[in-house]
């Protein structure tokens, strides 16, 4: 059987304040902002996706802004970490540059991987995983080819139970089970590598998750086009899960559904991307409204607060 999900496309994290999580990652972190765009449900809200030079798929972190929203945790059945890889060597850089941006990581350990745990502004656990790759970070934000984020690494799942998830990602997915240490299950999507894992923890005593401010949204799979992602909707539909239609998202097209855990999942298609309707160029620089809400942007710019470019770090 043919298998279309080829990895992770994004994640969609929830934060309070636009400027603040513009001036971690894009500043700190180095990630380019590659949107600059507007929540779908609410175009008073800001929606910010960050990645690498040219916004590849599998590079894409996403953030719904929401400033007086309450304060979400983070549980059984989320998204539980922001997981990113960097050159195995870069791992020291990275540790001193976010010391002297006072912000406190942890050096640890992993399925044989060096991993560096931190907290973003929100309190979302983020970290930079050390492992060798062929994609190339973004350099345009000062942070040196040589450490620079390549994207994402893994998503990680918290589920009490994880049984029903991982047959989810085996049996109808394509997913291939790769390595097992304790709780935790690492899944990995042809052909492999950072940006492809999917890490399955089982806690049956987690307390369940709420979504909200300071939590990870959903997580977003790839697909080539709309025939992998249609053949996933019919698949996934006769497997008995609730299946959203095709969704237009401008720069990809999505469904959405729901694992037996709890976690929501999204597949995305690489087509038509971010520069659909900007020049690669200069990505992220203006604001670009979905076309249902250009006829409102006199309105819709003088509600959303004014954004800088990212402050960055010395």
């Amino acid at each position: 059987m043919k298998h279309h999900i080829t990895g992770l496309h994004h994640l969609t994290a929830i934060a309070t304040d636009a400027q603040t999580n513009i001036n971690f990652y894009a500043g700190l972190l180095g990630l380019r902002l590659v949107k600059k765009t507007v929540n779908f449900d609410d175009p008073t809200a800001y929606h910010l996706y960050y990645g690498d030079a040219a916004g590849t798929p599998g590079t894409i972190l996403t953030f719904f802004y929401w400033p007086g929203a309450s304060r979400g945790v983070i549980g059984a059945g989320q998204p539980s970490a922001i997981t990113f890889s960097a050159p195995a060597s870069s791992l020291d850089f990275w540790a001193e540059r976010l010391q002297r941006a006072g912000v406190t990581a942890t050096r640890r350990s992993r399925l044989g991987e060096d991993v560096l745990g931190f907290a973003d502004p929100d309190g979302i656990p983020v970290e930079i995983v050390g492992v060798d790759e062929s994609r190339l970070g973004w350099t345009g934000a000062g942070v040196a080819a040589a450490y620079a984020i390549r994207g994402l690494h893994t998503t990680e799942l918290t589920v009490r139970d994880p049984a029903p998830t991982e047959s989810l990602l085996t049996d109808h997915m394509g997913y291939t089970l790769v390595q097992r240490d304790g709780n935790r299950a690492r899944f990995e999507a042809a052909p492999g590598g950072p940006g492809r894992y999917v890490d399955v923890i089982g806690d049956r005593g987690a307390r369940r998750g709420t979504g909200g401010a300071g939590t990870i949204h959903h997580v977003a799979f790839r697909v080539a086009g709309d025939t992998g992602e249609l053949d996933m909707q019919d698949r996934l539909n006769a497997a008995g899960f609730h299946v959203s239609e095709v969704r237009d998202r401008q720069y990809f097209r999505s469904i959405y559904y729901r694992e037996h855990g709890g976690v929501l999942f999204e597949i995305a298609t690489d087509v038509p991307g971010f520069a659909v309707d900007e020049p690669a160029a200069s990505l992220g620089t203006a604001l670009k409204l979905p076309p249902q809400f250009e006829r409102a942007r006199a309105q819709i710019e003088e509600l959303l607060p004014p954004l800088q470019p990212a402050r960055l770090a010395s």
